[in-house]
Parts: structure tokens; sequence; C-alpha cells
């Protein structure tokens, strides 16, 4: 018993210590930050209500790794070393990590991610919203295994839906929001089997227009809604064989039909007709090379004004979708640019509702191939070489590490892609040297990251992603959790008591 006495004495008194700040490193910054957010988040409490609206956001391959790299380009932009910078979503109160695999893939792709957040269950690579029991392509097994979408149950609740993608809103994670099939691929008719009768996404968009399920949607995509013989705003033709003209059949429904930023700025909200926005015939342009179309803050400012209209409240999915294709392409500029365009669009919903009655989830769908180098002093630019650290300083001494090979390398690069240095020769084997690579460089907007294995495309990888959250039930998120929880916290959220 004594012993137990002196050692809560011994706790007592270091607690004594610490609360009266007379630890020589108390008149750290570092220190008093640190202090700072224990505060804070001891002032954090739960919110039970009941939430009116729902906002998931969603960065196409935008895990952990591209999370970091996304924060030091927007740190660097705004002229700071980078790693003190914080995005918006980073400030949220709630946290997680979440586990990405689908329910036949170590590494999933968006079809069973984004199905996963909408329908509350995992299922397989290639398909979505349709259980697992079925094989992909299944078309007549896949007609009796849809799931029920939580923007239908949206829907049934009076609430609004929409849903944005900087990718065609036929691509996999923008039509999780609305659609079931056996393929991914089957974006318009034409992709679809002989004998098939499962409509293509593009199709099932409109119905679900028409049911009254979507009310918004912003993306690219344009040349699924078009037949063949009928050239779109830009002299690009469209994909349908069956003769249909989708963005005729949203016209008379009484829908807004909008092209390019012109009349995308003309929209007017509160009318209660669907908006469709379809700005290119494929995807959308990255944000480096953006002209002629709004930005995904832009998108995100117009749907939520349109959707607030309705006094029962609204489900918005709101993706990134070219992150991930930038990371495909191994071209990290175009990658962090977007992921920046995707932090604004946060800023924005922010600044739009309120954190008592709206909850708001940023997350990912997977994460790439993406790695980073060590050691580098503060400061290297993210997409640049990897420089000395300063032993006499903070920031970096402007000498690049070198690698064994007696070469710089930079901060990041790819385990697999088609900046590989290694090249295929004549007779089909591989050889290569890194090259003597300079700042400037690498710097390029254009320059693709080294990589290790070469491939055409980087791939995915199966790590997990981070979720972050405020507003109702945002507390539901904590610790290490399957994806499809994500579902049922929104779920939850809106229909608690």
């Amino acid at each position: 018993m004594k012993q137990i006495l002196l050692s809560t004495a011994a706790i007592l008194g270091l607690a004594t210590v610490a609360s009266a700040q007379d630890l020589p490193q108390a008149g750290s910054d570092w220190y008093q930050a640190a202090q700072d957010t224990i505060a804070e988040r001891l002032a954090v409490q739960p919110n039970t209500a009941t939430a009116k609206n729902v906002i998931l956001f969603t960065a196409d391959g935008n895990g952990v790794g591209t999370n970091y790299a996304i924060r030091l380009f927007s740190g660097q932009q705004e002229g700071g070393l980078g790693d003190e910078y914080v995005q918006p979503h980073e400030t949220f109160p709630h946290v997680a990590l979440v586990k990405t695999y689908s329910s036949n893939g170590q590494t999933p792709d968006s079809a069973p991610t984004a199905m996963a957040m909408n329908s509350g269950v995992k299922g397989k690579n290639g398909m979505i919203n349709i259980m697992d029991t079925v094989a992909v392509e299944d078309c007549a097994a896949g007609a009796d295994a849809g799931t029920k979408l939580f923007s239908e149950i949206a829907t049934e609740m009076g609430k609004s839906v929409g849903v944005i993608s900087t990718a065609r809103i036929t691509h996999a994670t923008p039509a999780a929001v609305y659609a079931r099939t056996v393929s991914r691929d089957w974006e318009d008719n034409s992709a679809l089997p002989e004998g098939c009768e499962q409509k293509d996404i593009a199709a099932q968009l409109i119905d679900q227009m028409q049911a009254g399920v979507i009310d918004v949607a912003f993306g690219g995509g344009r040349a699924h809604f078009l037949p063949t013989d009928v050239t779109d705003v830009e002299g690009k033709t469209g994909k349908r064989t069956d003769g249909r003209n989708l963005v005729e059949e949203a016209t008379g429904l009484g829908a807004q039909v909008v092209f390019g930023e012109e009349d995308f700025s003309a929209l007017t909200a509160g009318n209660n007709a669907p908006i469709l926005g379809l700005f290119e015939a494929s995807h959308m342009k990255y944000e480096h090379d953006r002209t002629g179309e709004p930005s995904l803050a832009e998108m995100t400012e117009a749907a939520i004004e349109a959707l607030s209209t309705n006094d029962e409240g609204f489900y918005l999915s709101i993706e990134a979708g070219r992150v991930d294709h930038a990371n495909h392409e191994g071209n990290l500029y175009r990658v962090l640019a977007d992921g920046k365009a995707f932090a604004d669009a946060i800023a924005k919903a922010m600044e739009l509702t309120n954190a008592e009655d709206t909850l708001i989830i940023v997350t990912a769908d997977h994460e790439h191939a993406i790695s980073f180098n060590g050691y580098c002093g503060r400061g290297s630019n993210i997409v640049g070489l990897c420089m000395e650290e300063n032993e006499a300083g903070i920031e970096h001494n402007g000498t690049p590490n070198l690698g064994a090979d007696g070469k710089p390398y930079t901060v990041a690069g790819y385990l697999n892609g088609a900046g590989s240095v290694l090249i295929e020769q004549a007779d089909g084997t591989f050889s290569g040297s890194r090259p003597d690579l300079t700042e400037e460089e690498a710097t390029d907007p254009d320059y693709l990251q080294q990589a290790l294995i070469p491939m055409s495309s980087e791939t995915h990888s199966g790590e997990d992603v981070a979720v972050f959250a405020r507003g109702p039930w945002s507390h539901l998120f904590g610790g290490v959790i399957e994806q499809n929880v994500i579902f049922h916290v929104m779920n939850h959220a809106v229909t608690a008591e």
C-alpha cells in the first residue's frame, strides 16, 4: 500500500510540474501550440442532432500519402515550408483510418469502394452496387442482386440529391450515387453485351432524374449521353448506338442542361427542376489546364445553393476524380493541383453550411503506389529534388541529396508507372539508369516522377486512406474501420432522433 501511495504522489507531482508551466521547454512555440491543441480537443463535444444535410467528399486516389503531398504543395504555393500547412478538412475534429480492400481484391478499384460508401456493403472490383454473389459482367444475375442506395433513402426522406465529379459523371465513383451495374465500363449502350437488358449508366442517370432521385449532376462524359450522329458544342460526336439523345430527354424532363462556364454561370436555382452539367465529352480538364469550365469549388457552390432550397435537406456527393488520373500518369504536379482544388471545394462547403446540421465527410476511395524519399530538409519542393537538411537552421541548404549512383533524387516517386527508369530494349529485355535530374526539370508541371517497375499506367495500392468528419454524428468515426462503415454513419446521422 505504501508503494502505491508513493507512486500516486509521484504521478501527481509530475502533473503539478507540467501544469505549472515551469518546464524548460514551456516557452517554445511548439510547446504552446500543443497546449492549444489539447485545449481544443477538450472542448470537442459529440453532436447528436439529426443531420439535415450530408456532404460526402471523395478525392479519388487520395490516400494518406497523396494527402500529405497535397498539404506540402498547398503550403509551398503560399510561400511556406509546406509541413506546417493545414488543409480545411484537417481541422475537422474526428478522423479514422479506412480499410479499402474490395470483397475480391486486396487492391480495389473505384467501383466497389464507391459502392461501399453508397450501399453499406463491400463488392467486387468492376461492379457497382451489385452484391458480390454475382460474377462480374453477369448481366442476368445482376438484375436481381442490386442494392438500395443512400441517395434513394435520402429521397424517400424528402431530401434532394446531387452528384459532382471532375471525371465523367458516368465514371465509377459518381455512378455509385445513382446506378447499379455488373460492369463499371458500361457507361453507354455501345458497351453492353448483345442480349443484355441491363441499362447503361448514362441511361440510369436520366431514369433517376425522372424518378426524382437525382436533382443536380455536374461533371464530364457528354459523349455517353449523345448518339453517334450528333455533334456536341465542341465538335465531338456521341458514343450511343441506340439513337437515344439523353440530353434532349433530360431537357424534356424540365432539366436545365449546361455545357460550359458561360451557361453554367447563368444557372438559376429554386425552381425545383433538375440540373445537368456536362462540361466535356470525356473527363473534365485538370485544374492546371482548366479553361471554359467551372472549378470544383464553383460546382460545389452552385450545387449547395440549388439543393439548399429544399427545407428537408440534401445529400451531395463530390468527387475530385482527376487526382486519380494524374497519379496513374505519374504526373505529380497535376495530382497536387487538383488536390488543392479539392481542398478549395471543401472550404467552400464549410463556408456555405452549418456544422450543427450538416455532416461533412472527407475521404478517398483508395491510394496509389506513390512513395516518398528521405532525408529531405524542410522546404524541399514536394515536386522537386530532395535537398539536404540545414544543420545550422530550419530550411534546407539548397544542396540535393545524392543516391549511391551519385545522382539527385526527387522527394516523391512511384513504385511503378510511365516514369520508370527501366527502358525496354529491342529484344524485349529492360535496362536503364536514372538521369542526372535538375530542380528545373523535376518541377516542370509536365514532368513524370521516377518510377521503378515499367507500366503504361501506374496502379492503385491497397493501403489505408483517411476519413475526416465534422457535424452530426461525426464522432462515430474513429480507429480503423471498414470502408462500408461510412454509409452506416451517414444513414445513422439522417435517421437519428
